[in-house]
């Protein structure tokens, strides 16, 4: 069977955002291959395969899937994987959970050819540090038997930048590097990390730092100091078509891939109610909730970090044991938790987004929104914390009548954030009543 997906030319006088780069650097291994990027619209044909045996990877990375018991693709690596081996700019979206970052680890460690030099062959950004550190640990997990194909991280808050300096120079670079925005800009910059020889650079939840300005400019800071003969993937959960058009002024000619996109997304295995309260009845509702839900394991999420603390501490005084996750506190800490919660030594886990996006963590089957997201695409990432590789889930949202005020001045209300769920997502959500029975067979795997 083959699908038809579009594929979109940059012209080239076309610029990244809020910047002029040099004509060498923008562009793509693909389109510097083809030596021309008319600005046409013109059309490939992907072709879906029916196993991962079928795309011929090289032996070693086709090991190491089996051994991680792979057997078949999901749709986004059914569609994006046979044209990111190729070589092929992507620019993806899939819901949470699907399997996305499969497609650009595969992608990767198929194509690299490991060389003595000990030099960066590729970039993997993300906008979170727990993102990277899953990133990282996926890429080990898969070359395994690829032990040339070095992979390192490089955040704030394990490690110092001195720290990372020394490492560099007495190790030289890995073969892939994984890192946040603002480490990675720095150590560019700086001259300590040469990407003067990446082939492959990647841009994970892109829509989230391409949309907060200093972050954009700390990635387009290390994008542009590497060469045009590049491969560019860019993935996400959530795209509009603003983000679209301007993910593409970094690319040449990708395979754009919408597995689920704009009202055609169904949050499919989530179970989903909505719970009308004022703010100082939210404590007892929760309270409730927690006595009455079967699950296996809670995330909480609360709007800042001082509300996650406080509220972790109130659950453990009535005897819900748990934990908190905030930017407040330190990596170590927040890797610890991680770390625990992976191995189910955590039951509950209050939060603020940090947790929200590509931390999977997969017996997580109660979502709890203390504070309601305040807006619907963050709303999806917060539940697709739950449901995730097409298990089961329960999700809560508490509303209250509260008006909040975003950053640009408007105001807006839980209830505007669920009605605009509601208008673009396929999705069937009741109120949760006080006789509402919550059938654990909905909700559990």
């Amino acid at each position: 069977m083959l699908i038809v997906e579009r594929i979109e030319i940059m012209a080239d006088d076309e610029q990244l955002e809020d910047f002029v780069p040099e004509p060498e650097n923008v562009g793509s291994a693909a389109a510097a291959a083809a030596g021309t990027a008319p600005a046409t619209v013109a059309e490939t044909e992907v072709q879906q395969i029916g196993g991962f045996k079928d795309l011929f990877l090289k032996k070693e990375l086709s090991k190491a899937i089996a051994d991680a018991g792979f057997e078949q693709p999901s749709e986004v690596q059914m569609k994006a994987l046979p044209q990111a081996i190729l070589g092929s700019d992507i620019l993806a979206q899939a819901k949470a959970g699907r399997g996305k970052t499969a497609v650009y680890v595969f992608a990767l460690l198929e194509q690299i050819r490991p060389t003595e030099d000990k030099k960066c062959q590729a970039v993997v950004i993300a906008h979170v540090r727990e993102l990277v550190i899953q990133i990282e640990s996926e890429f080990k997990r898969f070359n395994k038997y690829l032990p040339k194909v070095t992979v390192g991280r490089f955040i704030g808050g394990s490690t110092t930048e001195a720290e990372d300096v020394d490492n560099l120079t007495a190790n030289g670079a890995p073969t892939v590097v994984v890192g946040t925005p603002g480490r990675l800009a720095s150590l560019v910059k700086k001259g300590h990390l040469d990407v003067s020889n990446v082939h492959f650079f990647v841009w994970d939840e892109f829509d989230t730092s391409i949309s907060e300005t200093s972050m954009r400019a700390d990635v387009q800071a290390v994008f542009l100091k590497c060469p045009k003969d590049k491969q560019v993937i860019m993935m996400s959960a959530t795209m509009t078509p603003e983000l679209c058009e301007t993910a593409k002024k970094y690319m040449r000619g990708p395979v754009e891939i919408y597995v689920d996109q704009g009202a055609k997304l169904t949050l499919s295995g989530l179970t989903q109610f909505y719970l009308k309260t004022e703010p100082h009845n939210k404590n007892k509702h929760l309270f409730d909730i927690l006595d009455r839900a079967d699950f296996t394991q809670c995330i909480i999420f609360v709007r800042q970090s001082e509300r996650a603390r406080v509220l972790c501490k109130l659950l453990r005084e009535n005897e819900f044991p748990g934990e908190y996750v905030s930017g407040s506190r330190t990596q170590a800490e927040r890797e610890q938790i991680f770390e625990r919660m992976k191995k189910n030594e955590v039951k509950i886990c209050v939060c603020t987004d940090v947790y929200a996006r590509g931390v999977d963590l997969t017996r997580i089957n109660l979502v709890i929104q203390y504070d309601m997201s305040e807006s619907a695409d963050t709303y999806l990432h917060r539940v697709g914390r739950a449901g995730r590789f097409n298990t089961k889930g329960l999700v809560i949202a508490f509303l209250t009548p509260e008006q909040h005020r975003q950053e640009n001045g408007t105001t807006y209300t839980d209830q505007d954030v669920l009605d605009e769920v509601q208008r673009r997502f396929a999705c069937s959500m009741n109120e949760l009543k006080a006789d509402t029975k919550l059938d654990c067979s909905s909700y559990k795997s």
